[in-house]
């Protein structure tokens, strides 16, 4: 139980977003989260998890051998 437990205005503050955000992700369930009595807390862990999955690399191209002409 190292874990720390984050309320859904904590999450928002972290995401960047409103309340409403990490309270849909929680209605769909789309991240891990713990209920205690009628409160609602998500592991930083789950938040996390959730960041990483949804994160995009750019692309690398290739770089071309010669530039374009004016």
């Amino acid at each position: 139980m190292t874990d720390r437990y984050l309320s859904v205005d904590q999450v928002a503050e972290l995401l960047g977003t409103s309340v409403r955000f990490p309270r849909r992700l929680v209605e769909e369930r789309r991240i891990r989260y713990v209920k205690v009595g009628r409160h609602v807390r998500i592991p930083a862990s789950a938040l996390e998890e959730f960041i990483a999955s949804r994160m995009v690399e750019p692309l690398r191209r290739p770089r071309t051998r010669y530039r374009r002409a004016a």
